[in-house]
């Protein structure tokens, strides 16, 4: 029984290697097979905005305020209390006067006490501020019972929607008249990412983390130019394509961190856009000069969006890769 087992299994094999033929290696890493057994236990605890985590992955914001927003939401925070993640919400522009639609964005039950943060875009902050009404941003984070906000910068995209805001300030004065009420912040671009000097004035602001949201990932700008009409598409197509990638923002921020010095907060990192799997979150990551983690947004949605046992194996899947990326890959120069 076994002898016909055994050869069974080796025919499998044979068949199975004429589709297995790996056509391209990943040039980014040194693959070293010699010096650890197979990983066990649990991945090295990291801290995160004063708070610890299980692994270093962040579920990115998504949506909120609808039916089926409120069930992903709920299976997002159930994981990451699970697995010990980190999450930002959804727009919480829906529940700024109105609570209709509050319970989609109570997660604390489901999150235990992994980091959770609200998220308001650069212009729904600077209504308040205009009308008076800023402490409704920290009344915000008290009835979701996060650990602060997140502000979405999006100009492009807003500039590209036909009903979109129109920004009277810059979004820097936004964010510092933010921190002045005395709330953690995380900073976000929304799929552009940030170019040099822009990540260089947030790296001088007393910020709890900067997002890097870059090109490669869901991109809202693009999303929105789906929604043109054909001319105002044709106009703006390429607007869509500004941007940096994460892995030219790594550069730029490790160039920054030798030039800045003391100026340098040394805010924590988000490494995300275009951050598909483990592989590229262990190699971002094991790049940066920085206290960072990755998030990853549209796979989890994906996955979310079924029943929880599918997500439960989407993440269970990934950290069990980001162990073996860690125990047998190392970054070439």
């Amino acid at each position: 029984m076994g002898h016909t087992q055994t050869s069974d299994r080796k025919k499998d094999h044979i068949e199975l290697a004429f589709e297995s033929v790996v056509a391209n290696q990943d040039q980014r890493f040194y693959y070293e097979p010699l010096f650890s057994g197979h990983p066990k236990g649990d991945l090295e605890p990291v801290t995160f905005a004063g708070k610890q985590m299980k692994a270093p992955l962040w579920v990115s914001s998504m949506t909120g305020g609808t039916k089926e927003a409120g069930i992903i939401n709920r299976n997002l925070a159930k994981a990451c209390g699970q697995f010990g993640l980190g999450m930002g919400l959804g727009s919480c522009r829906i529940i700024l006067k109105d609570d209709e639609f509050l319970p989609d964005f109570q997660l604390r039950k489901e999150m235990g006490d992994f980091p959770l943060y609200a998220n308001l875009g650069v212009a729904q902050i600077e209504e308040l501020f205009d009308a008076g009404d800023q402490n409704r941003i920290v009344e915000l984070i008290k009835r979701t019972e996060t650990d602060g906000l997140i502000i979405h910068v999006n100009p492009l995209q807003e500039w590209l929607q036909p009903e979109g805001d129109i920004f009277r300030k810059s979004p820097l004065d936004i964010i510092k008249s933010t921190l002045d009420l005395g709330i953690k912040v995380i900073v976000k671009e929304v799929g552009q990412g940030f170019g040099p000097e822009s990540l260089e004035a947030l790296m001088k602001l007393p910020l709890t983390a900067i997002d890097f949201g870059a090109h490669g990932g869901t991109n809202f700008s693009k999303l929105e130019m789906h929604r043109s009409d054909t001319m105002r598409h044709e106009a703006y197509d390429k607007v869509a394509a500004w941007g940096h990638s994460a892995e030219e923002m790594v550069g730029f921020y490790n160039k920054l961190t030798t030039e800045m010095n003391e100026t340098n907060y040394g805010a924590d990192i988000i490494i995300s856009g275009g951050v598909r799997d483990f592989m590229d979150g262990y190699y971002h990551t094991q790049r940066i000069n920085a206290n960072a983690i990755y998030g990853q947004a549209s796979a989890f949605l994906k996955h979310a969006r079924g029943s929880y046992a599918e997500l439960e194996e989407y993440v269970e899947l990934q950290l069990n890769g980001l162990k073996l990326a860690h125990t047998y890959l190392r970054l070439r120069d």
